[in-house]
């Protein structure tokens, strides 16, 4: 078990948290990390790109004008792709990018990934995380004082005045504890967890 400080909204220490090392200290795995942020990002793409091949263009069955004596070049359709309004040589079409990654490769990426932060001092744990109205300004004066100054992921569990507060705040991205991913804890600077999360995180990673 990894001994990790706990902080209130204040900034101040809370007392400490136990951290299991099945998750927390996992080994730096650039490699694994790589590939399931690769599969993750194609994963999200529509593939939905489609553009008409000289094939599928209507008209152009006729040949514009005779082989030779006009002067011009030789053309055998108005729907060749040198015409306006002409099919698209290498057209795109619809194609699934998605990858597949098993489970275990998931896994051992998330803990590669957030044991990698935690070594870094880039992970904040709060005691708990609430706010008494949904204004943007006790999230920022929050944000100030648990020391996040540039961007920063926060995991929470469903809080709807937090969610509203920090939806404005440039850099801040809200994320409940059942929809953490890899690609979100490295592309932002800090990772600001709740207790309740850490708990939900080791309930499902260790």
């Amino acid at each position: 078990m990894i001994n990790y400080k706990l902080i209130d909204t204040k900034g101040n220490e809370s007392g400490n948290i136990e951290l299991n090392e099945n998750v927390f200290n996992q080994p730096y795995n650039e490699s694994l990390i790589h590939q399931v942020v690769v599969a993750q990002l194609a994963n999200k793409r529509q593939g939905t790109k489609c553009s008409l091949t000289r094939a599928e263009v209507r008209g152009g069955g006729a040949k514009p004008w005779r082989q030779k004596g006009t002067g011009r070049a030789r053309q055998g359709s108005i729907r060749s792709p040198q015409w306006y309004h002409g099919g698209v040589v290498f057209a795109p079409k619809p194609r699934d990018f998605s990858k597949k990654i098993n489970i275990k490769m998931k896994a051992s990426a998330f803990c590669s990934a957030i044991s990698q932060k935690l070594r870094d001092g880039n992970v904040i744990i709060l005691n708990e995380l609430e706010i008494s109205e949904p204004k943007t300004k006790l999230m920022a004066e929050i944000l100030k004082n648990i020391g996040v100054e540039k961007t920063a992921l926060m995991v929470i569990q469903d809080n709807k005045n937090v969610l509203r507060a920090a939806r404005n705040i440039e850099g801040i991205s809200m994320i409940n504890v059942n929809t953490i991913n890899v690609y979100d804890i490295l592309r932002f600077q800090k990772l600001v967890l709740t207790a309740e999360a850490v708990k939900s995180i080791t309930e499902v990673y260790a």
